[in-house]
């Protein structure tokens, strides 16, 4: 699933290509990808004519404010949730289908942003003028501060954390703790904060919180210059693989050797999920 250095490096590129261009047309190839509004060809009626003025970031997800074409009136948003498999391609219409594309929007000089997703559990809404998107895309009620944000503070995470006894793998994953992060940083995070993924959050002192806060912060600035983790399906709007695996740490590392002091990495299973550690240089 694309986590939150994927997401903001595709917000950018849509920034770089979508923007003070209207909508002309689009198709719907698959209606349950529309959450809102319904039926889904209310979505198109409503997009059409518009126009993007910037595309914004909400831990995973994506919002492009609207306007009207004419003018500046404020026209709603576009809101986008790639789950596991979702990508927005920027594409010439002349392109052919890809097979799991679910949702065309068509621009001017011959361009579309097409959303593909082979898993079909990404969502599109539209949020009508005068709508706030957290109001459509209740989702977005449940997120935490934002890991680059002043909320996030060491006090906010030792707080949110000290009273927890689930893992602490487990406790980065929830996004009402903190939002954007999934499997591959967390456990980059704890790699560089030097704590185990099994480690109970009651049972860290304030040292570790101040480190895994940092490494938080570290390990998803050091993916959005490297444009994320391609491991399957991620790519940005260009169709380009991101260059973060290169430089992962631990994550899908198992059983080669640690790049610190050279241990083979480890994967144990955690709530379904895979986690990857050093059994040395986390404790």
């Amino acid at each position: 699933m694309p986590e939150l250095p994927e997401v903001e490096t595709v917000r950018r590129g849509l920034n770089q290509v979508t923007l003070h261009q209207p909508i002309v047309s689009g198709e719907i190839l698959l209606n349950r990808t529309i959450a809102f509004p319904s039926p889904p060809s209310a979505f198109l009626e409503n997009l059409i004519g518009k126009t993007v003025i910037q595309w914004h970031r909400r831990g995973k997800y994506l919002l492009a404010e609207l306007v009207e074409q004419e003018g500046h009136q404020k026209a709603g948003w576009l809101g986008v949730h790639l789950r596991m498999t979702g990508q927005l391609l920027w594409l010439p219409n002349t392109t052919p289908l890809q097979k799991h594309c679910r949702v065309r929007l068509i621009f001017p000089q011959l361009q579309e942003l097409r959303f593909v997703d082979q898993r079909t559990f990404g969502q599109m809404w539209f949020v009508p003028p005068n709508h706030a998107p957290e109001a459509i895309m209740s989702g977005l009620t449940h997120l935490g501060p934002e890991p680059f944000s002043p909320e996030f503070s060491v006090d906010y995470l030792a707080g949110k954390l000290r009273d927890r006894h689930r893992p602490i793998k487990n406790a980065l994953l929830d996004q009402t703790i903190v939002a954007g992060i999934g499997n591959i940083y967390a456990d980059e995070a704890l790699f560089l904060s030097g704590i185990k993924p099994e480690t109970p959050c009651a049972a860290l002192n304030l040292a570790q919180m101040r480190r895994l806060h940092a490494a938080i912060v570290q390990v998803l600035q050091t993916a959005i210059e490297a444009r994320g983790t391609t491991f399957s399906d991620y790519r940005d709007v260009a169709g380009v693989n991101g260059n973060y695996a290169g430089l992962a740490w631990v994550y899908d590392r198992e059983g080669l050797a640690c790049r610190i002091c050279k241990t083979k990495i480890m994967r144990i299973k955690m709530a379904g999920r895979s986690a990857h550690f050093c059994p040395v240089c986390q404790q």
